[in-house]
């Protein structure tokens, strides 16, 4: 086990199998909560984003929930060095049997950083935890978006991301449990490369009307941080941050 730091002065528990990426650094950074709302991640892993969401000040409540109890352990070593409030909570669960992690419209706001590959995509990892983390299951979009379905308010929000490639998979996904597309934005690495990201939010019950933003671009063209990027990260290092999705 180490320490990585994710956002100002906290720090999240990471191991070789449970890490986080840039994807996990802007996806929290999209996914900022309004004040009071309560919030649940799921897939948490290590907990970056349930950590980083909390140290925002801004919810009420964040927990979040992990099929893996090893992720769980070092999310909750995150929670108990956690310096301010709310304190996120950490629970092992699996998102395929929703019901039993809360009631039905429990969250204001649901988050996951989901696995992206197709069950029959790319070469596993041998490393049962990576599987897990890289590749889904023959039913994840489906299962998952129904989980975000169950657990949010009507009128609630469920943001994730994800790789270009799955994006009409996840729209079809999101829309068959009434979750409406509202904002989407492609992440590039540079100004003149194509979308490696895409970060969504969905509304329960919504009505139809997708806002695309302007694309977050990582890198100026001499490699360097660009100023939204440097903003996002604010006192965080990118390199330090900057670890794969698994």
């Amino acid at each position: 086990m180490e320490w990585l730091p994710v956002y100002d002065d906290i720090r999240v528990a990471v191991s070789a199998d449970h890490r986080f990426g840039t994807d996990a650094i802007l996806l929290s950074h999209f996914a900022t909560p309004a004040p009071g709302e309560t919030v649940c991640e799921l897939g948490t892993g290590c907990g970056a984003i349930a950590l980083r969401l909390a140290a925002t000040g801004r919810p009420s409540a964040v927990h979040g929930v992990d099929i893996q109890p090893e992720a769980i352990g070092l999310a909750q070593a995150g929670a108990e060095a956690f310096p301010g409030t709310p304190r996120p909570t950490f629970a092992v669960g699996d998102w395929r049997n929703f019901r039993e992690i809360a009631p039905a419209g429990s969250f204001r706001r649901v988050v996951c950083n989901p696995p992206y590959f197709p069950p029959d995509s790319g070469e596993k990892s041998r490393e049962a935890a990576v599987r897990l983390a890289r590749h889904e299951q023959l039913d994840t979009l489906d299962t998952l978006c129904g989980a975000a379905s169950w657990l949010v308010q009507s009128g609630g929000s469920f943001c994730l991301c994800h790789r270009p490639e799955r994006l009409a998979a996840v729209l079809a996904a999101l829309t068959r449990h009434k979750l409406e597309p509202k904002r989407l934005q492609p992440v590039q690495k540079r100004g003149d490369t194509a979308p490696w990201l895409f970060l969504l939010e969905a509304r329960r019950d919504g009505k139809p009307g997708l806002t695309w933003l302007p694309p977050l671009v990582l890198y100026t063209d001499t490699g360097e941080p660009s100023p939204a990027m440097r903003e996002i990260y604010r006192e965080l290092p990118p390199e330090k941050g900057d670890k794969n999705h698994a």
